[in-house]
C-alpha cells in the first residue's frame, strides 16, 4: 500500500465526489462535495484525495480552524468499497505527519460522532485523546504533539 494525498482538482473532482460511505454512515461525515465547496469558503482548510497509487480510495480535509485557533482534521471518509484495507490508518498518519510538520502546530483537535466507535478506536490508536467536551454533538479529541 502506497499511500498519498493529493490536492483535488479538474482532473479528479468528478471522481472525488462520487466517493461514498456505508449507507449507515452518512451521518458521521459531510458529503465530499460539501467539504470542497466549505475549503473554498474557508481557505485556511485543506481538501485531499486520498490515494493507494492511481486509485482513489477516500478523501480527508484538514488546516487551522481560525474560530478556535487550533489546527484540525475536520474530514475523514474512505469509500464504502475501501474499508477494511487500512487506507483509512495510512490516511491519517499521512495528516498528523503532515500537521506535525507544520510550523507553531502543536496540537490536532477533531471531533467524532458518539456512535462512531470503529473511528473513536482508530483515533485513540493514534494517541488521540478524549477532552470531554462535544461541539455539535460530536466528541473532541485532541493529539498532543511532544517538543
Amino acid at each position: 500500500m502506497a499511500v498519498t494525498l493529493r490536492d483535488v482538482d479538474k482532473e479528479n473532482f468528478n471522481r472525488c465526489v462520487k466517493l461514498e460511505v456505508r449507507e449507515d454512515q452518512k451521518n458521521f461525515v459531510a458529503s465530499n462535495v460539501y467539504s470542497i465547496a466549505q475549503s473554498k469558503v474557508e481557505p485556511a482548510y485543506v481538501p485531499h484525495a486520498v490515494y493507494d497509487g492511481d486509485e482513489m480510495v477516500g478523501f480527508v480535509m484538514y488546516g487551522y480552524d481560525e474560530d478556535d485557533g487550533c489546527h484540525c482534521i475536520a474530514r475523514v471518509m474512505i469509500d464504502k468499497n475501501q474499508q477494511g484495507k487500512g487506507y483509512g490508518r495510512a490516511a491519517m498518519e499521512e495528516v498528523v505527519r503532515r500537521l506535525r510538520e507544520t510550523p507553531d502546530c502543536r496540537e490536532v483537535i477533531l471531533s467524532t460522532e458518539p456512535e462512531n466507535e470503529v473511528a473513536q478506536k482508530l483515533y485513540e490508536s493514534l494517541g488521540f485523546k478524549k477532552t470531554g467536551e462535544v461541539t455539535h454533538g460530536e466528541e473532541v479529541m485532541r493529539l498532543k504533539f511532544e517538543g
